[in-house]
């Protein structure tokens, strides 16, 4: 669903993340995090369920083994903390970090066709991800597939610690 054929209210306006535990991040990274942030800001569609009142604002942050988001309205009203627990994404956050070293280092050295077989197992890790945030979120927010990949980007992004 592209930006104009939805509801202005369903729509995320501002991202922040939780800064507090990142110690440094590779120029990639950090270059992955703004991408994400600025594509979700550019085109998303987020709607908490049952409630009207957005257009929304969201923090992301890791809290307890947790990631929890932060969603308030863009009004500055009262915002609702969202705990989802980490455990069911371990596994794919680790491989998905194991493609990417792959694929950054492939990039200086391989072929082109190494390259796009690594690439597409890490779309694939990407997709897999997303799809799992969705399904986690579950009946409290409703995201579509391109906000989910940006999220999970920002979820990868928020487990490196420096």
């Amino acid at each position: 669903m592209s930006q104009s054929d939805s509801d202005p209210r369903k729509r995320i306006v501002e991202l922040t993340l939780d800064e507090r535990t990142v110690v440094r991040r590779s120029p990639e990274i950090e270059h992955e995090r703004a991408v994400a942030i600025f594509d979700i800001l550019e085109e998303n569609c987020f709607e908490v369920v049952g409630d009207e009142s957005g257009p929304y604002r969201v923090h992301l942050m890791i809290e307890e083994n947790r990631l929890v988001l932060e969603i308030g309205t863009s009004d500055r009203g009262a915002s609702t903390r969202l705990p989802l627990a980490l455990n069911p994404f371990r596994r794919i956050v680790k491989d998905y970090f194991t493609v990417c070293e792959s694929y950054y280092a492939a990039i200086k050295r391989a072929t082109p066709g190494q390259i796009e077989a690594i690439d597409m197992g890490r779309r694939g890790l990407h997709d897999e991800g997303a799809e799992l945030l969705r399904q986690r979120l579950g009946d409290k927010v409703v995201i579509d597939k391109s906000t989910a990949r940006r999220l999970f980007t920002l979820l990868c992004v928020l487990h490196i610690r420096g």
